[in-house]
């Protein structure tokens, strides 16, 4: 111990903890804080025989820290140093320093918030930036405010902001420790384009061993390329002293333990990990560093109230961390499966889990400490506003929170269980109905990998998973399913029973309730058959599974399993769920209700009783006739939406229309005859006109000048009349029509001979107003648009006459416009 980096700094770590109740350690890989740190501090005064908590964010991370702890004192775990996690524990009344997975210490916290046989919590890899993490600090942070003045907080990690943390922590103290790292050779590769990544990984190997002398560490994004890579390696004929060992969160403790553990001598070992092996695990033997540069994450959308899980580059910090695994007991090399110039694209740093996961279950925490609002307590970066708003209404929708946001004796059992709350509730209500040992064994299915591989694993059926694992537990046969799986999902179940107390009883034959217990989980993805494959959910959302299985022709499924996408969602796992059930079992959530609508298929306003449950329709009866006042609302919604263009527009009506805008564009205090203005109008100028109207025909009956016209008063329609006229008599008689399409020009078009002998443009708007006049040829082509017709006379007459002489010669065209007869005809009357 005394060899390792952090050495150095623990005479200033233990002065600040003692004058400080909280403090910051940044120390870089290899400095050997996670091991180092708990035991220095173990006898400090100021801890008094207390207990030193430190939170692992990984259960692989917290074993080996206690075993090695333990080691250190020529003890085993379970003696002066421990770990806690959920199915494995291992503590002694004699534990001081007690490992503990994120879970853990946030019912530790719960049960006991003033912690009292504890004296410090540190937080190790804080960098990680988990929900539970965070949370954790939030609780431990209130707890020591309000009920611990004297509870210690040691936050560890190697890349994060000192700085903010500090300032979180009310100004703590930073101390920073250099690590003890190898020389490290990075040797970036070009970029591997639409090479999967399984593929560039196995090559990389091949070439690692041929160049590098130790172990591999090769980062993959999840389980499905650590199996191709690992088939890729072993189809090629690796030397015979290769050992492939997978490492990942879901993996037998026995096999993660195998991929840690140092090499057979006269063996050398690929480990095929996931970020698992990111931070606070030393592999030993490893002199290589593959990165492919991906992670795996679950990004939760607001949108639909799914997560989505995609594959993101990793973050500069991440690939950092992983260069280093190679340098940690010796000079190595990190082949990045990228190019250099890739790299300088990445991220910076990976985004909390809080800015990104469900919420569900810290909602649920936040109920059970008594909090309604996250701002109620300290936060590195406080929970998104949508996605916790989405998290409480399900939780509402649970029955874990009442109307007012205060969580309910139900949601308390729920939180007890420290399982997702949806998961959570599935078993409660389960129970209930003596169908705990079922509903344990979805819960594992639902947690752990998929059972089932190759051609099997695309069908969505979840129920085929339940047989698949009552099979094995009657016989111990696994026909196309993978047996590390079943093993792992049957120990899951088990500790789902032991929680709720529930007697294992029979082992259930039938699997046909799972559609139902998976409704009670995920209430919101009940869905509903329109299409082959494809289903309406609860939640409004549109979803489909591949079509052909035998699933996808149920009228009603319950989507468990669901990857969001940008237009349709995909069900990657679901059971089927029938309508006795549902309307039995969520009666409480079904709504009754009469319904008026539009019906467009017939176009016309409709009415009926609907029984809803969410977006779905389960049941729809015809009803009386609806009542005149709601057929108007419908109607008038209809034209709202669909546009004016569902009334009966004539020409008289448009240009009524057309003048009555013509008077709103010179007096700001007349009805404005815009669409919008119309429209947000409706019930006051159209409503009453629709009396008796039910359909698109009857709205062809609307007496909609009268409608528009009854929008003014009596001295309006006058002032209409005389400064918006429908005509001007011309010089020759006629009665010409105005044309006011264009408001702010309303326009005569009149044959230019009907002119003759008028001096002046006519004009409306009580004199404000020229119209723009459009004279025509005797063919009534325009032949020249003017608002000046004295200046027209005096100028260009005399050219268009030329023109119109030529073209007309029969026609009459005098030498002085001014002086002469107008006429509608060839030549004036004599």
């Amino acid at each position: 111990m005394n060899q390792l980096p952090i050495t150095q700094v623990l005479p200033d770590l233990k002065k600040v903890m003692n004058e400080h109740t909280a403090a910051i350690l940044i120390a870089e890989p290899g400095a050997g804080k996670t091991t180092a740190v708990p035991l220095a501090l173990l006898e400090e005064p100021w801890l008094a025989g207390q207990t030193i908590l430190m939170l692992e964010p990984r259960r692989l991370a917290a074993r080996s820290a206690a075993g090695y702890m333990a080691s250190t004192l020529g003890e085993s775990a379970g003696g002066t140093v421990g770990y806690r996690m959920r199915m494995d524990t291992r503590v002694g009344k004699n534990t001081r320093i007690v490992v503990v997975t994120e879970g853990v210490l946030t019912r530790m916290l719960q049960s006991d918030p003033s912690l009292g046989d504890v004296g410090l919590i540190i937080f190790d890899e804080f960098h990680e930036r988990s929900l539970h993490a965070d949370l954790g600090l939030a609780l431990a942070l209130e707890a020591q405010s309000v009920l611990r003045e004297d509870l210690r907080i040691l936050i560890m990690s190697a890349t994060i902001d000192g700085g903010r943390v500090s300032a979180l922590l009310g100004g703590a103290p930073v101390i920073s420790c250099p690590g003890r790292t190898f020389p490290v050779e990075t040797v970036y590769a070009p970029d591997a384009g639409t090479d999967a990544p399984e593929q560039a990984a196995a090559a990389a190997v091949r070439r690692a061993l041929a160049e590098q002398p130790g172990d591999v560490l090769v980062f993959l994004p999840g389980e499905r390329e650590i199996r191709r890579t690992e088939q890729a390696l072993a189809a090629g004929s690796l030397p015979p002293d290769i050992r492939l060992r997978p490492l990942y969160g879901q993996l037998p403790q026995e096999e993660q333990d195998a991929a840690v553990a140092p090499a057979v001598a006269g063996e050398r070992k690929v480990v095929l990990a996931t970020s698992i092996a990111e931070t606070s695990l030393t592999i030993e033997g490893v002199r290589t560093v593959i990165d492919t540069g991906l992670r795996r994450t679950q990004v939760f959308s607001p949108r639909t109230g799914m997560p989505r899980l995609t594959t993101v580059p990793v973050s500069k910090a991440s690939a950092d961390q992983r260069r280093g695994r190679a340098g940690r007991t010796a000079p190595g090399v990190c082949y990045r499966l990228w190019s250099r110039e890739a790299h300088g694209r990445l991220p910076d740093g990976n985004a909390p889990e809080i800015m990104e996961t469900d919420l569900a279950q810290l909602a649920l925490e936040l109920a059970l400490w008594g909090v309604r609002e996250p701002g109620a307590l300290a936060w590195l970066d406080p929970p998104p506003a949508a996605p916790y708003a989405q998290a409480t209404a399900l939780l509402r929708q649970l029955g874990a929170l009442d109307a007012g946001g205060a969580i309910t004796p139900h949601g308390r059992r729920m939180a007890a269980l420290g399982a997702h709350p949806r998961i959570a509730h599935m078993l409660l209500r389960a129970e209930a109905l003596a169908a705990a040992p079922l509903a344990a064994r979805l819960a594992a299915l639902l947690q752990e990998r998929d059972l089932l591989r190759g051609p099997a694993a695309q069908d969505s059926d979840l129920t085929l998973r339940v047989e698949s694992l009552l099979l094995f537990e009657r016989s111990g046969a696994s026909f196309g399913a993978d047996p590390a799986a079943l093993r792992a999902v049957q120990r899951e179940s088990r500790a789902f029973l032991a929680q709720l107390a529930a007697a294992p009883g029979e082992v259930p034959l039938d699997s046909s309730a799972s559609g139902l217990l998976l409704s009670f989980a995920y209430p919101d993805r009940i869905g509903q058959k329109r299409g082959d494959g494809a289903f309406l959910l609860s939640g409004g959302r549109g979803a489909a599974m591949r079509g052909g299985q035998p699933l996808a022709r149920s009228p009603y499924i319950v989507a468990a399993g669901v990857d969001d996408r940008a237009g349709q969602s995909r069900i990657m796992l679901a059971a089927a769920l029938s309508e006795p059930d549902l309307l039995k079992h969520h009666a409480d959530s079904l709504l009754e209700e009469r319904e008026v609508y539009w019906d467009a298929e017939s176009g016309s306003v409709r009415a009926r009783r609907v029984t809803r449950l969410g977006a779905l329709v389960l049941k729809e009866t015809t009803h009386e006739r609806a009542s005149a006042e709601e057929t108007e609302s419908v109607l008038l919604n209809v034209i709202a939406e669909q546009g004016l263009g569902l009334l009966p527009w004539d020409k008289g009506t448009e240009q009524l229309r057309q003048r009555m805008a013509f008077m709103h564009s010179l007096r700001a205090d007349w009805p404005d005859m815009s669409d919008t203005a119309l429209t947000d109008t409706l019930g006051e100028w159209l409503a009453p006109y629709l009396q008796g109207m039910r359909n698109l025909r009857d709205l062809q009956r609307v007496k909609l000048a009268q409608a528009l016209e009854n929008m003014l008063d009596w001295n309006s329609r006058q002032m209409l009349s005389n400064e918006a006229p429908t005509h001007i008599t011309v010089p020759s008689g006629s009665r010409i029509p105005l044309d006011y399409s264009s408001p702010g020009a309303p326009v005569l078009a009149v044959r230019l001979q009907e002119m003759f002998g008028r001096a002046d443009t006519p004009r409306i708007g009580g004199g404000k107003v020229p119209v723009l006049l459009h004279l025509l040829s005797p063919a009534r082509r325009p032949m020249q648009i003017t608002a000046d017709l004295a200046s027209f006379w005096k100028t260009t007459y005399f050219e268009v006459k030329k023109d119109l002489k030529g073209r007309y010669p029969k026609h009459y065209w005098p030498d002085d416009p001014l002086q002469a007869a107008p006429t509608s005809r060839t030549r004036p009357l004599k």
